[in-house]
């Protein structure tokens, strides 16, 4: 058996999709359709459930066989290495948005410079999602923002502290005070992260145990999302001071003076123990703390 079918039975499982997984390997959608009857008949199970909304998804078997795959392409991508010195293959890295958005894209250029060969696969995410990838074997490092590891089966590294920031518009009331209490919070109105973020949830937390009152007046999926909203109205909202530096630096934004040692986390990268290193990784990982 082609290890070329597991390679494309994953992409259609991690994109549930035969046409999105036709489209990123440059394949016709019949070819992909053949693979995969091929894989089935070869193993004599249904990978896939089909829905006469064009939706897949995965059966047991498939699901099963889709951590097995990438066991067995991991194991042919490093005898490749190892036989020819090189570093190409596929490198998965999980990631929140403001981190694969503001940290990582230098790191990342400089890796697919040193390795042209190597493919890499930024795949953003949920916390919570990106430690399970790892876990898994879907991914091979996680990037996320984190007071602390939640997963001790797994290896955590800190990179660096992250200062949270409270950002508004230039005009907002607030400015121009030389400090702020959480007391001059209380019955703000606030544009926030989802409710799943960690920065949301550490401040939620502060708020409520500091007996401050909040309101949620919108609640966005991504930094950018937040901070044209931000200049555009009166609200509040938190961001990793990462996310808002440009904006910030070019008065666009203006970060709340609030002196409170708890508005901050830190990146952590994570990944699996027994996880075999390329020298791609390697680079890629020696290079995490110099490019920070």
């Amino acid at each position: 058996m082609d290890f070329i079918y597991l390679q494309t039975f994953r992409e259609v499982a991690i994109r549930q999709s035969f046409t999105r997984a036709a489209e990123a390997l440059g394949y016709a959608q019949s070819s992909v359709t053949t693979q995969i009857q091929k894989l089935e008949k070869a193993y004599q199970v249904q990978l896939f459930e089909r829905f006469s909304n064009n939706k897949i998804r995965l059966t047991s078997s498939g699901e099963e066989l889709f951590r097995l795959a990438g066991q067995m392409l991991e194991l042919l991508d490093q005898s490749r290495e190892k036989m020819a010195k090189q570093g190409g293959g596929t490198m998965t890295i999980g990631s929140i948005d403001s981190i694969a958005s503001y940290f990582l894209a230098p790191l990342i250029q400089a890796t697919r410079q040193e390795y042209p060969q190597l493919n890499i696969r930024l795949h953003t995410d949920r916390e919570e999602s990106i430690v399970h990838q790892v876990k898994e074997g879907e991914a091979d490092v996680g990037l996320i923002l984190a007071d602390g590891t939640n997963e001790p089966t797994l290896q955590w590294i800190t990179i660096k502290e992250e200062p949270l920031v409270l950002i508004v518009n230039p005009k907002h009331p607030l400015v121009g005070r030389d400090r702020i209490e959480l007391a001059d919070l209380v019955n703000a109105e606030w544009i926030m992260p989802e409710h799943t973020c960690n920065y949301r949830q550490l401040l939620e937390r502060l708020l409520r145990t500091n007996g401050i009152n909040y309101r949620i007046g919108l609640e966005l999926g991504n930094p950018e999302a937040i901070k044209r909203s931000i200049k555009t109205g009166n609200g509040i909202s938190i961001l990793p001071q990462m996310a808002a530096i440009e904006e910030i630096e070019r008065g666009e934004l203006k970060v709340l003076p609030i002196d409170n040692s708890e508005l901050k986390l830190s990146i952590q990268l994570v990944i699996h123990p027994k996880k075999w290193v390329s020298n791609a990784l390697r680079y890629f990982l020696e290079n995490l703390k110099s490019f920070s």
